[in-house]
C-alpha cells in the first residue's frame, strides 16, 4: 500500500514538473517567435545595468590613444552620407548598435540620459549608428521608447581602426581625433564619471 502511495505521489510530481517545464518552453517558443524575446532579454540586462556593475574603463592618457581617422561612414535620415570628418574639433560619443541587440536595448536608456545632459552643450556629437538592414527598423525603435536620440544608418568603416564587430560597440572620440575609449558590449553611461570624462576630453589641451 505504501509503495502505491509512493508511486502515485512520483506520477504526480512528474506530471506537475512535465507540466511546468512545457510552460516554459512554450512561454519561451512564444516570446521567440513573436519577436519579443529580444525585448525581455534587453528589459532584464537593462535590470541588471541598473546596478552600476557594468561602467566602461574610464582613462585620459593621450600617449596611449591611437587615431580615429575619419573614414567610419553613416547616412542621416534623408540618406545624406556624412563621415567623422565633419565631427572633428567636438568630443564623439560613437556607438553602434541594432535595435535586434538585446544588449544594445538593455543600454539605451542611459545613452538617452546622457544625451540629454550634453545635446544643448557646443562641443559635443552623439552619433548612434544602427546596423539594421532595414533602417525604418531603429527609427520605429526610437519612436517605440519615445527616445530623442540622433541616430544614423551604417556606410561603411576603417576597418584597421574600427575591428569590432560585437554589438554594442561604444568609442569616445577626442576633439583632435584620437580614440580615448573603445567599449565592447553594454554599459552604463549616465554616470558622473562617465560625464565628467566627455567634460575633461572638451578641456583636453594637446601639445
Amino acid at each position: 500500500m505504501a509503495n502505491k502511495e509512493s508511486s502515485e505521489k512520483k506520477e504526480k510530481s512528474f506530471r506537475r514538473s512535465l507540466i511546468e517545464w512545457s510552460v516554459i518552453v512554450i512561454a519561451a517558443l512564444t516570446l521567440y517567435l513573436t519577436g519579443y524575446h529580444t525585448q525581455v532579454i534587453g528589459t532584464v540586462q537593462r535590470a541588471f545595468l541598473a546596478t552600476g556593475l557594468i561602467t566602461p574603463s574610464l582613462s585620459i592618457d593621450y600617449d596611449e590613444m591611437r587615431d580615429a581617422g575619419t573614414e567610419f561612414y553613416f547616412a542621416d535620415k534623408d540618406h545624406r552620407t556624412q563621415s567623422l570628418a565633419e565631427h572633428k574639433g567636438n568630443v564623439v560619443f560613437l556607438n553602434v548598435w541594432a535595435s535586434w541587440c538585446p544588449p544594445c536595448i538593455a543600454e539605451m536608456p542611459s545613452i538617452a540620459n546622457l544625451y540629454s545632459t550634453f545635446k544643448d552643450r557646443e562641443g559635443y556629437s552623439f552619433i548612434l549608428v544602427s546596423m539594421d538592414e532595414d533602417f525604418s527598423e531603429a527609427e520605429r525603435f526610437m519612436e517605440s521608447r519615445d527616445l530623442d536620440l540622433p541616430i544614423y544608418h551604417y556606410r561603411g568603416r576603417d576597418r584597421d581602426i574600427f575591428q569590432s564587430d560585437l554589438l554594442p560597440t561604444t568609442y569616445v572620440i577626442t576633439p583632435d581625433g584620437k580614440i580615448a575609449m573603445e567599449k565592447q558590449g553594454m554599459a552604463k553611461y549616465d554616470t558622473p564619471a562617465f560625464k565628467k570624462f566627455l567634460e575633461d576630453l572638451a578641456d583636453l589641451q594637446v601639445h
